[in-house]
This record gives structure tokens, C-alpha cells and sequence, in this order.
């Protein structure tokens, strides 16, 4: 899967498919073309290179599809790099979207992105008086749906945070349920490590003057930034609700493990004293008192059942028991 979509748009609708070619594309006031890829070959962006006149840094770092979210500015053109994320059970998968941006062309790369652009296209497609400003804000649509994806997968992990705090209050938590609390964290703080930069990125793009972005249009990237700093919000949150998961089911535990231990010491200081009595009558001295009495044998048992008595008395009041 490489080229996706291809189109050139005239006063915001969707005019005709544009084929890739080894020369330069030669556009009109009031038309873009809008070019998604997935996962292209070097073919195609060496063919993309010679239409719009790209920057090779920039396409070098596009085939990479390793790149940390930033602003590039290269002549007259923008180069764009963002994080795309989805749950993938308890981890965080990652993806990237490049996007080059000229004053009559946008090009998106994808690499690893579960979520496709289609609907997104077709959204845009219902709004033409949005479309026919041009590329701005097609590169505001996409950075707003990257960014629109952050706050359900991380509330999906809250909710699963908070499953686990719940059983916490109820019973210990086992060796699986703890490692998971350990993953989840650090899924967490490595996320936090790419809200950071894309908070950059759209901050750049709300506030600095850069090529190809209208001034009009710098109010929906500020809408973006809101969103980003509370994805950051909500993220830091969850990062404080993990860690408080885990110091209370240490709390618990220890609170538990201080209450068995203060049980044991208790049934160990009431089973010393008939210990003690029968060890001393255990020793078999030849002269010893209450051998030869005829209720010698009830009278310690009496003594035995009594100290015993009140100790359990005691420690059941103390709440030992």
C-alpha cells in the first residue's frame, strides 16, 4: 500500500486524480493538490522530489519514519513530522505522519499509523469553503485528528487504572497485576515524552510566522494546542493515579502483614503460658510442689485456662484479635 489518494482541488472541491510523474507539476491560483501516501517507496518520493520540488533532507527524514515531532521550514515550504499513537492491549503503539506543505501542494507519509485519512479526507471534502484556503488547513485537519486520537486511548487506560485501584481495596494484588501497574507506567512516561514535542510543534505553527501558513488560519492551530495541553493535563493525571495505585497497595499490604503479624504475636504470648507451665513441670525434678496434691493436675489447668483467658480478653480489646 503506497499511494492512497492523490487529487488536485479548484475552489476547495475535489477537481481530478493527479498521477505521479518525474517532472515538475505546474499548479494554478486556487488550486492544491493533496497527495496521502503509506509507507511509499523511494520511487515515489523521488518521483514527489521532482513534481513539488522537495528538500531531501526533508524526504530522506520521511523515508526514516523515525523522526521525534518538529517544524522543518525549507525555503518556501514546511516539513512537519508527527506522532500518531493507539492502544495495542496495556502498550502504546506509535506511528508517524510527515507532511510537506507548499503554497499549492500537501503531501502526508505515514508509517505505522493505524488510522487512515480517508474519513478525515472525506470530512474535509463536505466543507469546501475550509478547503479552498488551502493547504493550511489541511495540514490543521490532520494534526487535529492525529491529535483528537490521544484522549480516548488515554482515558481507556485511566479506566484500567482505575479497575485495578479497585481490586486493590478489596485483595492483595498478585506478581501480574503489579507488573502490569510497572508497563502501563511506563507507557505512560513514554508518552508524556512525545506529547512534549508535539505541544512544540503546534505551538510553533500557532504562534511564529512560518511559509504557507495563513494567518487566518493560526486560530484552529490554537484550538489544537488546547487540545494537546490536555492530553498533557490528562496524561500527567494518570501518571499521578498509577503511581498512587501503587503506593496504596503497599500501604494495604503493609497494613495487612502488621495486622497478621500483630495475630501472631498474640497467639504466640497466649500459647507461651501453657508452655511455659508444662515445661517446667516437664523437667521430672524429683522434689517439685503440687506433685504429691491430690488437685494438682486441675489447679494448673484452672491456671492455664484463666492467664489464657484473660490474655485473649486483652488482645481481643486491643483489637490484636
Amino acid at each position: 500500500m503506497t499511494v492512497i489518494a492523490s487529487y488536485i482541488y479548484r475552489n476547495g472541491k475535489r477537481a481530478e486524480e493527479v498521477a505521479l510523474q518525474s517532472q515538475s507539476f505546474v499548479t494554478r491560483d486556487g488550486e492544491f493538490v493533496w497527495i496521502g501516501l503509506a509507507e511509499p517507496t523511494s520511487d515515489e518520493m523521488d518521483s514527489l522530489k521532482m513534481m513539488f520540488g522537495l528538500h531531501p533532507l526533508a524526504v530522506e527524514d520521511a523515508m526514516n519514519g523515525q523522526q521525534v515531532p518538529k517544524v522543518d521550514v525549507y525555503g518556501d515550504q514546511l516539513f512537519v513530522v508527527i506522532k500518531t499513537a493507539h492502544l495495542e492491549g496495556d502498550k502504546i503503539a506509535y506511528g508517524e505522519t510527515c507532511i510537506f506543505v507548499g503554497k499549492h501542494h500537501l503531501i502526508s507519509v505515514r508509517h505505522g499509523s493505524a488510522k487512515s485519512h480517508k474519513g478525515l479526507r472525506e470530512q474535509l471534502e463536505h466543507s469546501p469553503q475550509l478547503l479552498e484556503h488551502g493547504p493550511d488547513y489541511v495540514l490543521h485537519g490532520i494534526i487535529d485528528f492525529v491529535v483528537d486520537g490521544y484522549l480516548p486511548m488515554v482515558e481507556t487506560m485511566e479506566d484500567r487504572v482505575l479497575e485495578l485501584e479497585k481490586h486493590v481495596l478489596i485483595s492483595f494484588l498478585e506478581r501480574e497485576q503489579i507488573r502490569r501497574i510497572f508497563r502501563m507506567r511506563r507507557q505512560v512516561i513514554k508518552f508524556q515524552r512525545v506529547l512534549g514535542p508535539m505541544s512544540e510543534v503546534v505551538g510553533k505553527l500557532t504562534h511564529l510566522d512560518l511559509p504557507c501558513v495563513d494567518e487566518n488560519s493560526k486560530p484552529f492551530f490554537r484550538d489544537v494546542h488546547d487540545h494537546v495541553r490536555r492530553a498533557e493535563s490528562v496524561v500527567g493525571g494518570l501518571r499521578d493515579i498509577i503511581t498512587s495505585v501503587f503506593e496504596a497497595s503497599n500501604l494495604l499490604e503493609q497494613q495487612r502483614q502488621g495486622t497478621i503479624t500483630r495475630q501472631l504475636a498474640a497467639w504466640a504470648a497466649i500459647l507461651a503460658v501453657p508452655t511455659a507451665i508444662a515445661g517446667i513441670y516437664g523437667m521430672n525434678f524429683e522434689h517439685m510442689p503440687e506433685l504429691g496434691t491430690e488437685y494438682g493436675y486441675y489447679v494448673v489447668l484452672t491456671v492455664i485456662v484463666v492467664v489464657c483467658g484473660i490474655l485473649y480478653s486483652r488482645f481481643r480489646k486491643a483489637g490484636w484479635l
